[in-house]
């Protein structure tokens, strides 16, 4: 019998791609305000808005294995042209409605399942331009890794930190070839992350492959937290 995984947010770029990824090991549920590019995928759909909706237990199988928090942002702005309402968006979106769901869905997680949220690079290497974003995801690790200790033995619990990757989400900073060239040279690894990077990352978290492993930010970002190569 196959095992269950939740996404909140499956629709388009890394989510989908997680999806392609799991559909034919696992029962799918995505969670998300439009159906998307979902239609060549075994997914089920369950329409939900993470801003406004609670998420139907009822609709979702009795057990998950697996659960997913796909939203984030990209609101790149100097801090002194951010206002408090710029803060307050991408907490709610990041970091808030996240809590509210996983909150929701805990008691619906079996034991040895899996949770794995999302980060970024900017957390732990200070960037020009990501006060916003990089409180509200420094919130989300604070929040995993207590959230691990808290549900040891029975649920693991890691996020995933990546660097840019072309997603929709970063289209705007990908949008010739003069920007992802110099987007590609600032890591050591010298090209931007590709969505099939961070799905196969999440994907090994949610598997049996990775069952000693919790509590854990794992960087996904072609080098660019831990490498100095000027």
């Amino acid at each position: 019998m196959k095992k269950n995984i939740l996404l909140i947010g499956g629709s388009y770029g890394i989510g989908l791609e997680l999806v392609k990824q799991l559909q034919n090991e696992y029962s799918v549920y995505v969670a998300s305000r439009s159906f998307g590019q979902l239609g060549n995928t075994n997914a089920i759909h369950l329409p939900f808005d993470s801003n406004n909706d609670t998420i139907d237990t009822t609709a979702l199988p009795d057990q998950l294995h697996g659960f997913v928090y796909c939203p984030g942002s990209i609101n790149l702005k100097p801090f002194q042209m951010m206002g408090l309402d710029n803060f307050e968006t991408d907490m709610q979106l990041n970091f808030f409605n996240m809590v509210k769901v996983v909150k929701t869905i805990l008691p619906l997680m079996d034991v040895s399942s899996s949770i794995v949220l999302f980060s970024t690079v900017a957390v732990g290497t200070g960037m020009p331009y990501h006060t916003s974003i990089a409180a509200a995801k420094g919130a989300v690790e604070g929040f995993a890794r207590s959230l691990a200790a808290e549900c040891a033995p029975n649920i693991r619990v890691n996020v995933i930190a990546p660097s840019l990757v072309d997603t929709p989400l970063a289209k705007r900073l990908l949008n010739n070839d003069k920007k992802i060239e110099a987007m590609s040279h600032r890591h050591p690894l010298k090209r931007i992350g590709k969505v099939e990077d961070i799905a196969s990352a999440a994907a090994f978290l949610l598997s049996e492959k990775s069952t000693w492993i919790t509590g854990q930010v794992m960087g996904v970002d072609g080098g660019m937290s831990t490498l100095n190569l000027s």
